[in-house]
């Protein structure tokens, strides 16, 4: 054991000993190792090849991914450290989340961390979980994490919702059919949308944000498990251009469902987003259903149908996207898509090379092994 000059010097004139310093090292070790035990690393590595006949869309984020159009890419790699509650009152943890890659620029985050937060608990009730830090948007259907999702291209409805804060939030279970969060932070709509607002002034305009999420009881029967979401989220920032006598900022309205049938291997789901950007005129839309057929434990498709209204625009868009997905490897989710984009003629939502067009395909493959 080796020990530092001012405890050899302490020791040599009997303040302390020897034997309690050796005992005091062995104490910060085995804490040391207490507090390591329970941390956990993982994540995944996300490629993808999709093909994009006539180049895609340059104003569709779904097709318009810079580099990615016809092409193999890495999408992310994403490292997760974490330490996460325990049953304990007053339980603390944390959650460190890393994003390498390309698509690491797109959450506005700033150094590619993906979500880094305080996780604790006040046992009030039936107990407050707390998030202090950068963390998930709490609206939507789909979230940034691609392998959570029943698709590989994302949402009209997840590209005008927020994706990622930076405050505090709180999420407290009333009972087990319903489940309420609320969130305070300095800034909104951090991620890679379609409408990207300024950072508010912390504290002084913040966006304040809140969600309710009802789920049937094992009473339902066949429809146990269903849930009903609803959510808001106001961002009151000095927006650039703001054009609304309201000021800056946007908000953001989101409903959503998840329906079990008596065909086991049959869902559904459905969601409704709908902005209100006080820098744009007008408001835009977005009403969404999918359906989930699980052939086996390996196989299932995934499809989706959504349309998208825009503020000043006389038709909206619509997309059908069809996914195929199969678990052949351990550890590893493969995807095979289709989607199909139309555009109402001269908006410019789907075009190329400048030219208007009505239609855009996009044809992809993903990979996805999580670790």
């Amino acid at each position: 054991m080796k020990f530092n000059k001012w405890t050899l010097g302490l020791a040599a004139v009997g303040v302390v000993s020897l034997t309690s310093a050796v005992r005091a090292d062995e104490t910060k070790v085995s804490e040391l190792n207490t507090a390591l035990s329970n941390t956990t690393i993982s994540g995944y590595v996300d490629v993808a090849a999709q093909f994009n006949p006539g180049g895609g869309g340059s104003a569709n984020p779904n097709y318009d991914f810079g580099t990615k159009a016809n092409g193999i890419n890495l999408n992310v790699v994403d490292v997760a450290i974490d330490k996460p509650l325990d049953e304990s009152p007053w339980a603390s943890g944390y959650h460190i989340e890393f994003w390498v890659g390309p698509d690491g620029s797109t959450l506005g985050v700033g150094n590619d961390i993906r979500q880094a937060y305080i996780a604790l608990r006040t046992p009030v009730g039936n107990g407050i979980d707390w998030k202090i830090g950068v963390w998930d948007t709490i609206i939507g259907y789909e979230g940034t994490t691609s392998s959570a999702n029943p698709n590989y291209s994302r949402s009209f409805g997840y590209n005008i919702e927020p994706t990622t804060h930076t405050g505090i939030q709180g999420t407290y279970k009333v009972c087990d059919a319903l489940t309420v969060t609320a969130g305070l932070a300095d800034d909104s709509y951090a991620g890679g949308g379609a409408y990207t607002a300024a950072p508010n002034n912390g504290l002084y305009q913040p966006t304040v944000m809140g969600l309710v999420t009802l789920t049937a009881p094992d009473s339902f029967g066949w429809a146990k498990g269903a849930t009903l979401s609803g959510g808001v989220i106001n961002s009151s920032g000095n927006t650039a251009g703001a054009i609304s006598p309201e000021g800056g900022g946007a908000t953001s309205w989101y409903a959503g469902f998840t329906l079990p049938t008596p065909v086991a291997a049959l869902k559904f789901g459905g969601a409704f987003d709908y902005l209100n950007a006080r820098d744009l005129p007008g408001n835009t839309w977005v009403l969404a259903g999918y359906g989930t057929y699980q052939f086996n434990d390996k196989l299932s498709l995934n499809v989706r149908g959504e349309y998208q209204d825009f503020p000043g625009v006389d038709f909206g868009q619509e997309e059908l996207t069809a996914t195929l997905q199969y678990n052949l490897w351990a550890n590893v989710l493969t995807r095979l898509e289709v989607r199909w984009d139309h555009s109402a003629p001269g908006d410019n939502y789907l075009s190329h090379a400048g030219t208007a067009e009505a239609h855009a395909f996009l044809l992809a493959a993903q990979a996805i092994y999580t670790f």
